[in-house]
Protein backbone atom coordinates (compact mmCIF):
# COMPACT_ATOMS: atom_id res chain seq x y z
CA UNK A 1 0.00 0.00 0.00
CA UNK A 2 1.55 3.31 -1.08
CA UNK A 3 1.34 6.48 0.98
CA UNK A 4 2.69 9.26 -1.22
CA UNK A 5 2.62 12.82 0.08
CA UNK A 6 4.08 15.58 -2.11
CA UNK A 7 5.65 17.47 0.80
CA UNK A 8 7.55 14.34 1.87
CA UNK A 9 8.69 13.76 -1.72
CA UNK A 10 9.84 17.34 -2.27
CA UNK A 11 11.72 17.32 1.02
CA UNK A 12 13.54 14.20 -0.19
CA UNK A 13 14.32 16.03 -3.43
CA UNK A 14 15.72 19.01 -1.50
CA UNK A 15 17.94 16.66 0.50
CA UNK A 16 19.17 14.95 -2.68
CA UNK A 17 19.85 17.94 -4.96
CA UNK A 18 20.02 20.94 -2.59
CA UNK A 19 22.07 23.03 -5.02
CA UNK A 20 20.03 22.12 -8.09
CA UNK A 21 17.72 24.79 -9.57
CA UNK A 22 14.12 24.71 -8.38
CA UNK A 23 12.67 27.98 -9.73
CA UNK A 24 13.59 30.50 -12.42
CA UNK A 25 11.61 33.68 -13.05
CA UNK A 26 13.44 36.16 -15.23
CA UNK A 27 16.59 37.09 -13.30
CA UNK A 28 15.46 35.30 -10.12
CA UNK A 29 17.10 31.96 -9.41
CA UNK A 30 16.26 29.66 -6.51
CA UNK A 31 17.85 26.35 -5.59
CA UNK A 32 16.02 23.45 -3.97
CA UNK A 33 17.67 24.39 -0.66
CA UNK A 34 16.33 27.97 -1.07
CA UNK A 35 12.83 26.80 -1.89
CA UNK A 36 12.68 24.31 0.97
CA UNK A 37 13.95 26.87 3.47
CA UNK A 38 11.44 29.46 2.32
CA UNK A 39 8.59 26.95 2.27
CA UNK A 40 9.40 26.14 5.92
CA UNK A 41 8.96 29.80 6.79
CA UNK A 42 5.59 30.05 5.04
CA UNK A 43 4.43 26.74 6.53
CA UNK A 44 5.31 27.97 10.02
CA UNK A 45 3.35 31.19 9.41
CA UNK A 46 0.31 29.17 8.35
CA UNK A 47 0.44 26.98 11.44
CA UNK A 48 0.72 30.07 13.63
CA UNK A 49 -2.69 31.22 12.35
CA UNK A 50 -4.42 28.57 14.44
CA UNK A 51 -5.35 26.41 11.46
CA UNK A 52 -6.64 22.86 11.83
CA UNK A 53 -5.68 19.72 9.92
CA UNK A 54 -6.66 19.95 6.23
CA UNK A 55 -7.82 23.56 6.43
CA UNK A 56 -7.89 25.25 3.02
CA UNK A 57 -5.43 27.88 1.73
CA UNK A 58 -6.28 29.70 -1.51
CA UNK A 59 -3.83 30.96 -4.12
CA UNK A 60 -4.78 34.19 -5.91
CA UNK A 61 -1.58 34.47 -7.90
CA UNK A 62 -0.14 34.87 -11.35
CA UNK A 63 2.72 32.57 -12.33
CA UNK A 64 5.91 33.04 -10.35
CA UNK A 65 8.17 31.22 -7.88
CA UNK A 66 5.82 31.93 -4.97
CA UNK A 67 3.09 29.74 -6.48
CA UNK A 68 4.82 26.36 -6.25
CA UNK A 69 6.89 27.43 -3.24
CA UNK A 70 3.74 28.22 -1.25
CA UNK A 71 2.11 25.03 -2.51
CA UNK A 72 5.07 23.19 -0.94
CA UNK A 73 4.49 25.15 2.28
CA UNK A 74 0.76 24.41 2.37
CA UNK A 75 1.38 20.69 1.91
CA UNK A 76 4.20 20.75 4.51
CA UNK A 77 1.68 22.09 7.04
CA UNK A 78 -0.84 19.35 6.27
CA UNK A 79 -3.24 21.86 4.68
CA UNK A 80 -5.08 21.88 1.33
CA UNK A 81 -4.17 24.17 -1.60
CA UNK A 82 -7.06 25.82 -3.45
CA UNK A 83 -6.50 27.35 -6.90
CA UNK A 84 -8.20 30.63 -7.79
CA UNK A 85 -8.82 31.84 -11.32
CA UNK A 86 -7.43 35.38 -11.33
CA UNK A 87 -9.91 36.33 -14.06
CA UNK A 88 -12.88 35.92 -11.75
CA UNK A 89 -15.12 38.83 -10.76
CA UNK A 90 -15.94 39.77 -7.17
CA UNK A 91 -18.98 37.50 -6.87
CA UNK A 92 -17.10 34.55 -8.35
CA UNK A 93 -14.20 35.02 -5.94
CA UNK A 94 -16.51 35.21 -2.94
CA UNK A 95 -18.34 32.07 -4.07
CA UNK A 96 -15.10 30.13 -4.56
CA UNK A 97 -13.43 31.06 -1.26
CA UNK A 98 -16.66 30.53 0.67
CA UNK A 99 -17.34 27.20 -1.01
CA UNK A 100 -13.77 26.05 -0.35
CA UNK A 101 -13.88 27.15 3.33
CA UNK A 102 -10.62 29.04 2.76
CA UNK A 103 -8.96 30.32 5.95
CA UNK A 104 -5.89 31.93 4.33
CA UNK A 105 -5.45 33.61 0.93
CA UNK A 106 -2.05 34.19 -0.70
CA UNK A 107 -2.35 36.99 -3.26
CA UNK A 108 -0.33 39.16 -5.61
CA UNK A 109 -0.27 42.84 -4.67
CA UNK A 110 -2.15 43.87 -7.81
CA UNK A 111 -5.29 42.28 -6.33
CA UNK A 112 -5.12 44.20 -3.06
CA UNK A 113 -7.73 46.86 -3.85
CA UNK A 114 -10.20 44.27 -5.07
CA UNK A 115 -9.74 42.10 -2.00
CA UNK A 116 -10.22 45.10 0.30
CA UNK A 117 -13.83 45.34 -0.85
CA UNK A 118 -14.42 41.59 -0.53
CA UNK A 119 -13.06 40.91 2.94
CA UNK A 120 -16.35 41.48 4.80
CA UNK A 121 -17.97 38.87 2.52
CA UNK A 122 -15.45 36.13 3.36
CA UNK A 123 -15.29 36.26 7.18
CA UNK A 124 -13.73 32.79 7.46
CA UNK A 125 -10.49 34.04 5.89
CA UNK A 126 -8.36 34.85 8.93
CA UNK A 127 -5.06 35.75 7.24
CA UNK A 128 -3.91 37.31 3.98
CA UNK A 129 -0.37 36.87 2.62
CA UNK A 130 0.69 39.69 0.29
CA UNK A 131 3.17 38.85 -2.49
CA UNK A 132 4.97 42.00 -3.61
CA UNK A 133 4.76 42.42 -7.40
CA UNK A 134 5.66 46.09 -7.56
CA UNK A 135 2.08 47.28 -7.95
CA UNK A 136 0.13 48.10 -4.79
CA UNK A 137 1.65 48.43 -1.30
CA UNK A 138 0.95 45.85 1.38
CA UNK A 139 -2.40 46.74 2.97
CA UNK A 140 -2.58 46.99 6.77
CA UNK A 141 -4.77 43.89 7.01
CA UNK A 142 -2.23 41.65 5.21
CA UNK A 143 1.18 40.14 6.03
CA UNK A 144 4.12 40.40 3.62
CA UNK A 145 4.83 36.98 2.12
CA UNK A 146 8.54 37.65 1.87
CA UNK A 147 8.88 38.16 5.60
CA UNK A 148 7.27 34.79 6.27
CA UNK A 149 9.35 33.06 3.60
CA UNK A 150 12.64 34.51 4.78
CA UNK A 151 11.99 33.47 8.39
CA UNK A 152 13.06 29.99 7.22
CA UNK A 153 14.20 27.79 10.08
CA UNK A 154 13.97 24.09 10.79
CA UNK A 155 11.91 21.72 8.65
CA UNK A 156 8.25 22.02 9.54
CA UNK A 157 6.12 19.06 10.60
CA UNK A 158 2.46 19.73 11.47
CA UNK A 159 1.26 18.42 14.83
CA UNK A 160 -1.22 16.14 13.04
CA UNK A 161 1.39 14.70 10.67
CA UNK A 162 1.03 14.03 6.93
CA UNK A 163 -0.24 11.13 4.89
CA UNK A 164 -1.23 10.07 1.40
CA UNK A 165 -4.83 10.73 2.41
CA UNK A 166 -4.12 14.46 2.62
CA UNK A 167 -6.01 16.30 -0.11
CA UNK A 168 -5.21 18.51 -3.06
CA UNK A 169 -8.08 20.62 -4.46
CA UNK A 170 -8.45 21.63 -8.08
CA UNK A 171 -11.42 23.91 -8.71
CA UNK A 172 -12.93 23.60 -12.15
CA UNK A 173 -16.14 24.66 -13.89
CA UNK A 174 -19.44 23.11 -12.85
CA UNK A 175 -22.59 22.16 -14.71
CA UNK A 176 -24.23 25.43 -13.67
CA UNK A 177 -21.13 27.48 -14.35
CA UNK A 178 -20.14 27.73 -10.69
CA UNK A 179 -16.73 26.22 -9.89
CA UNK A 180 -16.55 22.89 -8.08
CA UNK A 181 -13.62 21.53 -6.12
CA UNK A 182 -12.21 18.24 -7.37
CA UNK A 183 -10.78 16.39 -4.35
CA UNK A 184 -7.65 14.37 -5.07
CA UNK A 185 -5.94 12.21 -2.45
CA UNK A 186 -2.25 13.05 -2.72
CA UNK A 187 -1.33 9.37 -2.96
CA UNK A 188 -3.62 8.94 -5.97
CA UNK A 189 -2.54 12.18 -7.62
CA UNK A 190 1.15 11.35 -7.18
CA UNK A 191 0.66 7.93 -8.77
CA UNK A 192 -1.21 9.45 -11.72
CA UNK A 193 1.37 12.16 -12.37
CA UNK A 194 4.28 9.77 -11.89
CA UNK A 195 2.80 7.35 -14.44
CA UNK A 196 2.79 10.09 -17.07
CA UNK A 197 6.27 11.44 -16.32
CA UNK A 198 9.12 11.01 -18.77
CA UNK A 199 11.28 10.10 -15.74
CA UNK A 200 9.44 7.99 -13.17
CA UNK A 201 10.15 6.91 -9.62
CA UNK A 202 9.30 3.32 -8.58
CA UNK A 203 5.65 3.43 -7.51
CA UNK A 204 6.27 1.19 -4.48
CA UNK A 205 9.82 2.39 -3.82
CA UNK A 206 8.98 5.05 -1.26
CA UNK A 207 11.26 8.00 -0.56
CA UNK A 208 14.35 5.82 -1.01
CA UNK A 209 13.15 5.19 -4.55
CA UNK A 210 12.88 8.95 -5.09
CA UNK A 211 16.45 9.48 -3.89
CA UNK A 212 17.80 6.68 -6.08
CA UNK A 213 15.93 7.98 -9.16
CA UNK A 214 17.26 11.53 -8.81
CA UNK A 215 20.92 11.26 -9.79
CA UNK A 216 21.22 14.99 -10.44
CA UNK A 217 19.11 18.10 -11.17
CA UNK A 218 15.93 17.22 -13.04
CA UNK A 219 14.26 18.71 -16.11
CA UNK A 220 13.72 22.43 -16.56
CA UNK A 221 9.98 22.70 -17.09
CA UNK A 222 8.08 25.77 -18.28
CA UNK A 223 4.33 26.06 -17.61
CA UNK A 224 3.47 28.54 -20.38
CA UNK A 225 -0.15 28.32 -19.22
CA UNK A 226 -1.34 29.48 -15.78
CA UNK A 227 -0.31 27.47 -12.73
CA UNK A 228 -3.84 28.03 -11.43
CA UNK A 229 -5.07 25.51 -14.02
CA UNK A 230 -4.51 21.77 -13.91
CA UNK A 231 -2.28 21.64 -17.00
CA UNK A 232 0.23 24.13 -15.62
CA UNK A 233 0.01 23.04 -12.00
CA UNK A 234 0.07 19.27 -12.48
CA UNK A 235 2.93 19.25 -14.99
CA UNK A 236 4.98 21.44 -12.66
CA UNK A 237 4.29 19.15 -9.70
CA UNK A 238 5.37 16.18 -11.82
CA UNK A 239 8.63 17.89 -12.78
CA UNK A 240 9.36 18.72 -9.14
CA UNK A 241 8.93 15.11 -8.04
CA UNK A 242 12.05 14.17 -10.04
CA UNK A 243 14.15 17.15 -8.94
CA UNK A 244 13.08 19.46 -11.72
CA UNK A 245 12.97 23.24 -11.96
CA UNK A 246 9.87 25.31 -12.74
CA UNK A 247 10.63 28.16 -15.17
CA UNK A 248 7.92 30.83 -15.27
CA UNK A 249 7.44 33.68 -17.73
CA UNK A 250 7.48 37.21 -16.33
CA UNK A 251 4.90 38.68 -18.72
CA UNK A 252 1.32 38.29 -17.49
CA UNK A 253 0.04 38.16 -21.04
CA UNK A 254 1.26 35.35 -23.24
CA UNK A 255 4.15 36.47 -25.42
CA UNK A 256 5.57 33.81 -27.78
CA UNK A 257 8.79 35.80 -28.25
CA UNK A 258 9.37 35.78 -24.49
CA UNK A 259 8.67 32.04 -24.42
CA UNK A 260 11.19 31.26 -27.15
CA UNK A 261 13.80 33.64 -25.70
CA UNK A 262 13.38 31.99 -22.29
CA UNK A 263 13.78 28.49 -23.72
CA UNK A 264 17.14 29.45 -25.18
CA UNK A 265 18.33 31.55 -22.24
CA UNK A 266 17.42 29.08 -19.50
CA UNK A 267 17.87 25.83 -21.45
CA UNK A 268 14.27 24.73 -20.95
CA UNK A 269 13.57 21.01 -21.57
CA UNK A 270 9.77 20.76 -21.50
CA UNK A 271 6.85 23.17 -21.97
CA UNK A 272 3.19 22.84 -20.95
CA UNK A 273 0.60 24.59 -23.10
CA UNK A 274 -3.15 24.51 -23.68
CA UNK A 275 -3.58 23.59 -27.34
CA UNK A 276 -3.61 25.92 -30.30
CA UNK A 277 -4.23 29.01 -28.16
CA UNK A 278 -0.53 28.80 -27.28
CA UNK A 279 0.88 26.69 -30.11
CA UNK A 280 -0.37 28.78 -33.02
CA UNK A 281 1.21 32.07 -31.85
CA UNK A 282 4.49 30.21 -31.23
CA UNK A 283 4.36 28.70 -34.72
CA UNK A 284 3.61 32.07 -36.35
CA UNK A 285 6.53 33.62 -34.46
CA UNK A 286 8.92 30.88 -35.58
CA UNK A 287 7.82 31.37 -39.17
CA UNK A 288 8.26 35.14 -38.95
CA UNK A 289 11.80 34.84 -37.55
CA UNK A 290 13.45 31.76 -39.12
CA UNK A 291 16.67 30.72 -37.44
CA UNK A 292 16.41 33.21 -34.56
CA UNK A 293 16.09 30.53 -31.84
CA UNK A 294 18.18 27.37 -31.53
CA UNK A 295 15.82 25.53 -29.10
CA UNK A 296 18.48 22.84 -28.78
CA UNK A 297 17.56 21.88 -25.19
CA UNK A 298 13.83 21.60 -25.83
CA UNK A 299 12.75 17.95 -25.75
CA UNK A 300 8.97 17.99 -25.47
CA UNK A 301 5.83 20.12 -25.46
CA UNK A 302 2.83 18.71 -23.63
CA UNK A 303 -0.68 20.03 -24.15
CA UNK A 304 -3.91 19.31 -22.33
CA UNK A 305 -7.29 20.93 -21.91
CA UNK A 306 -8.28 21.61 -25.53
CA UNK A 307 -7.72 20.01 -28.90
CA UNK A 308 -4.34 20.54 -30.53
CA UNK A 309 -4.60 20.57 -34.30
CA UNK A 310 -2.60 18.32 -36.61
CA UNK A 311 -1.74 21.29 -38.82
CA UNK A 312 -0.13 23.19 -35.95
CA UNK A 313 1.81 20.15 -34.76
CA UNK A 314 3.11 19.56 -38.26
CA UNK A 315 4.30 23.17 -38.45
CA UNK A 316 6.15 22.95 -35.13
CA UNK A 317 7.86 19.70 -36.16
CA UNK A 318 9.02 21.39 -39.35
CA UNK A 319 10.96 23.87 -37.21
CA UNK A 320 12.14 21.28 -34.67
CA UNK A 321 11.95 17.69 -36.09
CA UNK A 322 13.43 16.11 -32.96
CA UNK A 323 10.74 17.56 -30.70
CA UNK A 324 8.19 15.29 -29.03
CA UNK A 325 4.66 16.74 -29.03
CA UNK A 326 2.49 15.09 -26.38
CA UNK A 327 -1.25 15.72 -26.55
CA UNK A 328 -2.65 14.52 -23.20
CA UNK A 329 -6.35 13.73 -23.03
CA UNK A 330 -7.20 14.52 -19.42
CA UNK A 331 -9.50 16.59 -17.29
CA UNK A 332 -9.54 17.74 -13.69
CA UNK A 333 -11.68 14.72 -12.79
CA UNK A 334 -9.97 12.16 -15.02
CA UNK A 335 -6.21 12.19 -15.53
CA UNK A 336 -4.50 10.02 -18.10
CA UNK A 337 -7.42 8.97 -20.28
CA UNK A 338 -5.32 8.96 -23.43
CA UNK A 339 -2.30 10.36 -25.23
CA UNK A 340 -1.29 11.33 -28.72
CA UNK A 341 2.42 11.63 -29.51
CA UNK A 342 3.85 13.36 -32.59
CA UNK A 343 7.52 13.50 -33.54
CA UNK A 344 9.81 13.66 -36.56
CA UNK A 345 7.78 14.31 -39.67
CA UNK A 346 4.63 12.54 -38.45
CA UNK A 347 1.97 14.67 -36.76
CA UNK A 348 -0.90 12.77 -35.18
CA UNK A 349 -4.43 13.62 -36.32
CA UNK A 350 -6.45 16.17 -34.37
CA UNK A 351 -8.32 14.63 -31.39
CA UNK A 352 -6.94 11.16 -32.16
CA UNK A 353 -5.74 9.45 -28.98
CA UNK A 354 -4.51 6.09 -27.76
CA UNK A 355 -6.59 4.97 -24.82
CA UNK A 356 -5.18 4.26 -21.40
CA UNK A 357 -5.69 0.61 -20.41
CA UNK A 358 -7.98 1.82 -17.62
CA UNK A 359 -10.36 3.59 -20.02
CA UNK A 360 -13.56 2.20 -21.42
CA UNK A 361 -15.88 3.79 -23.97
CA UNK A 362 -19.36 2.90 -22.85
CA UNK A 363 -22.84 3.14 -24.24
CA UNK A 364 -24.33 5.84 -21.99
CA UNK A 365 -27.58 3.91 -21.58
CA UNK A 366 -26.42 0.33 -21.04
CA UNK A 367 -22.89 1.00 -19.65
CA UNK A 368 -21.65 -1.69 -22.04
CA UNK A 369 -18.47 -1.20 -24.07
CA UNK A 370 -18.93 0.11 -27.60
CA UNK A 371 -17.46 -2.08 -30.33
CA UNK A 372 -14.19 -0.73 -31.79
CA UNK A 373 -14.60 0.21 -35.43
CA UNK A 374 -18.40 0.23 -35.19
CA UNK A 375 -18.77 4.02 -35.33
CA UNK A 376 -20.89 3.90 -32.18
CA UNK A 377 -20.67 7.01 -30.02
CA UNK A 378 -19.88 6.28 -26.40
CA UNK A 379 -18.97 8.07 -23.21
CA UNK A 380 -15.48 7.76 -21.78
CA UNK A 381 -15.02 6.23 -18.33
CA UNK A 382 -11.69 5.77 -16.56
CA UNK A 383 -11.09 3.42 -13.65
CA UNK A 384 -8.16 3.11 -11.28
CA UNK A 385 -7.00 6.04 -9.18
CA UNK A 386 -9.57 8.82 -9.35
CA UNK A 387 -10.67 11.79 -7.23
CA UNK A 388 -12.83 11.26 -4.19
CA UNK A 389 -15.48 13.54 -5.66
CA UNK A 390 -16.45 17.21 -5.60
CA UNK A 391 -16.09 19.11 -2.33
CA UNK A 392 -19.43 19.53 -0.53
CA UNK A 393 -21.40 18.35 -3.58
CA UNK A 394 -22.58 14.73 -3.26
CA UNK A 395 -25.10 15.04 -6.11
CA UNK A 396 -22.54 16.13 -8.71
CA UNK A 397 -20.08 13.63 -7.29
CA UNK A 398 -22.46 10.71 -7.78
CA UNK A 399 -23.26 11.88 -11.31
CA UNK A 400 -19.57 11.86 -12.33
CA UNK A 401 -18.03 9.10 -10.22
CA UNK A 402 -19.94 5.88 -10.80
CA UNK A 403 -19.75 2.21 -9.88
CA UNK A 404 -19.81 0.14 -13.09
CA UNK A 405 -19.31 -3.64 -13.01
CA UNK A 406 -18.08 -3.35 -9.43
CA UNK A 407 -15.40 -0.77 -10.29
CA UNK A 408 -15.48 2.96 -9.51
CA UNK A 409 -15.10 5.06 -12.67
CA UNK A 410 -14.81 8.74 -13.42
CA UNK A 411 -17.23 9.70 -16.20
CA UNK A 412 -16.71 13.42 -16.85
CA UNK A 413 -18.96 13.48 -19.95
CA UNK A 414 -16.56 13.20 -22.90
CA UNK A 415 -17.98 11.47 -25.94
CA UNK A 416 -15.91 9.57 -28.48
CA UNK A 417 -15.80 6.82 -31.08
CA UNK A 418 -13.27 3.97 -31.07
CA UNK A 419 -11.36 2.92 -34.17
CA UNK A 420 -10.74 -0.75 -34.90
CA UNK A 421 -7.12 -0.38 -33.72
CA UNK A 422 -8.24 0.95 -30.33
CA UNK A 423 -7.50 4.64 -30.84
CA UNK A 424 -10.19 7.10 -29.86
CA UNK A 425 -11.61 10.08 -31.71
CA UNK A 426 -12.74 12.69 -29.22
CA UNK A 427 -16.05 14.34 -30.03
CA UNK A 428 -16.27 16.68 -27.06
CA UNK A 429 -18.40 16.99 -23.98
CA UNK A 430 -21.93 15.75 -24.19
CA UNK A 431 -22.99 18.96 -22.51
CA UNK A 432 -22.94 22.30 -24.29
CA UNK A 433 -19.93 23.59 -22.39
CA UNK A 434 -17.78 26.08 -24.31
CA UNK A 435 -14.01 25.58 -24.11
CA UNK A 436 -12.21 28.80 -24.94
CA UNK A 437 -8.44 28.51 -24.66
CA UNK A 438 -8.78 25.91 -21.91
CA UNK A 439 -11.33 27.93 -19.89
CA UNK A 440 -14.71 26.30 -19.41
CA UNK A 441 -17.72 28.53 -19.97
CA UNK A 442 -21.21 27.22 -19.36
CA UNK A 443 -23.92 28.73 -21.56
CA UNK A 444 -26.56 28.99 -18.85
CA UNK A 445 -24.40 31.36 -16.83
CA UNK A 446 -23.87 33.74 -19.76
CA UNK A 447 -27.51 33.50 -20.83
CA UNK A 448 -28.84 34.45 -17.41
CA UNK A 449 -26.66 37.54 -17.29
CA UNK A 450 -27.67 38.56 -20.82
CA UNK A 451 -31.32 38.25 -19.83
CA UNK A 452 -30.75 40.70 -16.99
CA UNK A 453 -30.36 43.43 -19.61
CA UNK A 454 -33.69 45.28 -19.97
CA UNK A 455 -33.66 45.03 -23.77
CA UNK A 456 -33.15 41.25 -23.91
CA UNK A 457 -36.10 38.90 -24.16
CA UNK A 458 -34.17 35.67 -24.59
CA UNK A 459 -30.63 34.54 -25.30
CA UNK A 460 -28.53 31.48 -26.11
CA UNK A 461 -24.77 31.26 -25.63
CA UNK A 462 -22.71 29.00 -27.88
CA UNK A 463 -19.10 28.36 -28.78
CA UNK A 464 -18.03 29.23 -32.30
CA UNK A 465 -14.72 28.26 -33.94
CA UNK A 466 -11.72 30.50 -33.38
CA UNK A 467 -8.25 30.05 -34.86
CA UNK A 468 -6.36 30.86 -31.67
CA UNK A 469 -8.62 29.79 -28.81
CA UNK A 470 -10.36 26.82 -30.43
CA UNK A 471 -13.70 28.36 -29.49
CA UNK A 472 -14.91 31.75 -28.35
CA UNK A 473 -18.20 32.63 -26.71
CA UNK A 474 -20.91 34.03 -28.96
CA UNK A 475 -24.58 34.69 -28.33
CA UNK A 476 -27.85 34.64 -30.22
CA UNK A 477 -30.08 37.32 -28.71
CA UNK A 478 -33.79 38.06 -29.10
CA UNK A 479 -34.74 41.59 -28.07
CA UNK A 480 -38.03 42.74 -26.62
CA UNK A 481 -40.35 44.38 -29.17
CA UNK A 482 -39.33 48.01 -29.80
CA UNK A 483 -36.28 47.60 -27.52
CA UNK A 484 -32.79 48.50 -28.72
CA UNK A 485 -29.30 47.39 -27.80
CA UNK A 486 -26.04 47.13 -29.68
CA UNK A 487 -23.56 44.27 -29.74
CA UNK A 488 -21.12 46.41 -27.74
CA UNK A 489 -23.83 47.20 -25.14
CA UNK A 490 -24.48 43.54 -24.41
CA UNK A 491 -20.82 42.51 -24.37
CA UNK A 492 -20.05 45.25 -21.87
CA UNK A 493 -23.09 44.26 -19.80
CA UNK A 494 -21.83 40.68 -19.44
CA UNK A 495 -18.28 41.84 -18.68
CA UNK A 496 -19.72 43.79 -15.76
CA UNK A 497 -21.02 40.59 -14.17
CA UNK A 498 -18.68 37.80 -15.26
CA UNK A 499 -15.01 37.24 -16.00
CA UNK A 500 -14.00 38.73 -19.35
CA UNK A 501 -13.37 35.37 -21.00
CA UNK A 502 -17.03 34.45 -20.39
CA UNK A 503 -18.36 37.50 -22.24
CA UNK A 504 -19.50 36.99 -25.85
CA UNK A 505 -17.07 38.11 -28.52
CA UNK A 506 -19.94 38.34 -31.00
CA UNK A 507 -23.70 38.89 -30.57
CA UNK A 508 -26.07 37.73 -33.29
CA UNK A 509 -29.49 39.39 -33.10
CA UNK A 510 -32.31 37.02 -34.13
CA UNK A 511 -36.07 37.42 -34.49
CA UNK A 512 -36.73 34.54 -32.11
CA UNK A 513 -34.72 32.01 -30.15
CA UNK A 514 -37.31 29.42 -31.13
CA UNK A 515 -37.60 27.41 -27.95
CA UNK A 516 -39.65 24.21 -27.98
CA UNK A 517 -42.97 24.02 -26.09
CA UNK A 518 -41.00 22.47 -23.22
CA UNK A 519 -38.64 25.44 -23.21
CA UNK A 520 -35.72 23.52 -24.74
CA UNK A 521 -33.16 25.17 -27.01
CA UNK A 522 -31.63 23.65 -30.12
CA UNK A 523 -28.03 24.46 -29.28
CA UNK A 524 -26.65 22.70 -32.33
CA UNK A 525 -28.74 24.85 -34.66
CA UNK A 526 -27.80 28.08 -32.91
CA UNK A 527 -24.15 27.11 -32.87
CA UNK A 528 -24.16 26.44 -36.61
CA UNK A 529 -26.18 29.54 -37.50
CA UNK A 530 -24.13 31.85 -35.28
CA UNK A 531 -20.85 30.43 -36.59
CA UNK A 532 -22.00 30.94 -40.18
CA UNK A 533 -23.15 34.49 -39.41
CA UNK A 534 -19.85 35.32 -37.72
CA UNK A 535 -17.69 33.75 -40.42
CA UNK A 536 -15.69 36.30 -42.43
CA UNK A 537 -16.56 34.32 -45.58
CA UNK A 538 -20.32 34.35 -45.08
Amino acid sequence: MTDWNFADVWEAVADTVPHGPSAIHGERRLTWADTERRANGVARFLLEQGVARQDKVAHYLYNGPEYMESTFAILKAGLVPVNTNYRYTDDELVYLWDNADAVVVIFHGVFGSRIAGLRPRVPRVRAWLWVDDGTEPCPPWATPYEGAAESGGERVEPPWGRSGDDLYFLYTGGTTGMPKGVMWRQDDLFAKLNAGNLLRVPEDGGLDGVRKTIVGPGPLHMPACPLMHGTGGFTSMAAMTVGGCVVTLTNRHFDPVELLDTVDRDNVNTIAIVGDAFAKPVLRTLEAHPGRWRLSTLLAIVSSGVMWSEETKRGLLHHHPHLMLIDAFSSSEALGMGTSVSSGTAAEHTAHFTLSPEVRVLDPESNKDVTPGSGEVGVLAIGGRNPLGYYKDPDKSSATFKMIDGIRYSVPGDFATVDADGTINLLGRGSVVINTGGEKVFPEEVEEVLKLHPAVADAVAVGIPDERFGQVVAAAVELHPAAAATEADLIEHVRGHLAAFKAPKRVHFVATIGRSPAGKVDYARHRAETAEWASPHS
